[in-house]
């Protein structure tokens, strides 16, 4: 078996792969670095609830991914089959094999169309929508012009996601749409969530539940999504831990919301957003890179140094990696110097457990909360506030605005993926 070797193999081509290419290209020119990534597009993602909000572009989130490919990188364009890191090999779909002496996975997150019913038949129609995905984006902003009445359902599946803070953005979003064209009275704003709580930082919890409460938002917790009727436009939920949540087992005449076989709660809905379920990809998830017995499959890392747990020559960041931090790209800024300077440390001979760099669980949710403010929550593996600006982040302010709509893409693409540290 013929396989070209790498001295550093990097999977995946998106904002953790390119990031971890630049900066070590940076720290050392002379090496071999090698990208796998099959799409000829890379996407600033953060952008899109905009998009969905009809205030952004979405061409303007779109570059052609041999732009970004740091200069003296090799693009390596397929598909990842199969990983064998036993072998130090990775083959991709057309058959070809790839060696390496470090291995770089960054290949995001997936989404799992199937993994609820009705939602792959229904998705694109029916008012049925995500921002999680580019060819959707836009009709979300559809959808919000078009309603005129009902109940307007926000809602996210009961796995991890990428941006938590994703499905409340376009629920304020849509909520403050829906006041500025004159015909919030007439639609009711639905935010169904599995979780049990609005957030979870305290400080920025009791902001969101003050915004939730003063805006006649409907937030309804335990809420496991298990179907969607895309003809009948209705979403049925399971409740967790239902027997202490009575509240949630209740029907609502005024928004039609009834109960179904004693347990189920079935919203209809006018329009809905998904933040659909979500997985490591299956080429990782059936890998032995996969934490074990996780449904989940994140690529098991220790939490701080960002090294494979058992393959001590693979390392991971970004939203495939089981850091529990929140998958954000903000949190890729803050993961890759780390990543960079542990590996350098070990292909340099050092004493990693010695001198290793530390990630501290960093991560960042810029919480639009209507169009013009936004709350910029950024936090630590122990939900503690890490605040980048010396004001009160706890606010929702048109100057987080402006770094959300402007100043964050620039960045993105000047900085960040240049492999600039800041």
């Amino acid at each position: 078996m013929e396989a070209h070797k790498f001295q550093i193999l990097v999977l995946g081509g998106g904002t953790g792969g390119v990031i971890a290419a630049a900066q070590l290209k940076r720290k050392d020119p002379s090496l071999d670095i090698g990208i796998i990534e099959p799409n000829e597009k890379h996407y600033y993602q953060p952008a899109w609830t905009l998009v969905g909000a009809g205030t952004f572009d979405l061409e303007k989130t779109i570059r052609n991914e041999k732009d970004v490919i740091p200069k003296g990188v090799k693009w390596i364009k397929g598909r990842v089959a199969e990983v064998i890191p036993a072998d130090n090999m990775v083959k991709l779909e057309d058959g070809r094999f790839f060696s390496y002496e470090e291995l770089i996975v960054a290949v995001g997150i997936q989404i799992n169309y199937d993994a609820i019913p009705g939602l792959k038949e229904g998705i694109g129609n029916n008012g049925i929508t995500t921002n999680y995905d580019p060819a959707y984006a836009e009709y979300t902003f559809e959808c919000l012009k078009k309603i005129k009445k009902g109940n307007a359902l926000f809602t996210q599946a009961p796995t991890p996601i990428k941006c938590g803070g994703a499905p409340q953005k376009i629920t304020y979003l849509g909520d403050h749409y829906f006041r500025k064209k004159g015909k919030r009275d007439e639609i009711n704003v639905i935010l169904a969530l599995p979780g049990t709580k609005i957030f979870g930082v305290p400080k920025f919890e009791k902001l969101l539940d003050n915004v939730v409460r003063t805006r006649d938002i409907h937030a309804r917790f335990f809420h496991e999504l298990v179907e969607i009727r895309p003809d009948k436009k209705e979403a049925v939920y399971v409740i967790g831990q239902a027997n202490t949540n009575p509240d949630y087992l209740k029907e609502d005449a005024n928004m039609n919301i009834r109960i179904e076989d004693s347990f189920k709660v079935v919203i209809p809905f006018e329009i809905m957003h998904l933040a659909p379920p979500q997985s490591a990809p299956d080429f990782i998830k059936n890998s032995p890179l996969a934490v074990h017995d996780s449904p989940w499959g994140w690529v098991d890392v220790d939490q701080y140094t960002l090294q494979h747990s058992r393959f001590k020559n693979v390392w991971s960041l970004g939203d495939v990696a089981s850091t529990p931090n929140a998958k954000t790209g903000a949190s890729i800024r803050k993961q890759a110097p780390v990543l960079v300077k542990n590996l350098l440390t070990k292909i340099n001979g050092g004493d990693i457990q010695r001198d290793y760099a530390t990630y501290n669980g960093y991560a960042s949710c810029p919480i639009v909360t209507r169009y013009g403010r936004m709350v910029l929550a950024e936090f630590d593996y122990h939900n503690n506030p890490t605040p980048s600006f010396p004001i009160n982040m706890a606010k929702e302010r048109y100057s987080m605005w402006v770094l959300k709509k402007y100043g964050l893409p620039w960045l993105y693409w000047n900085k960040m993926l240049k492999g600039d540290d800041f």
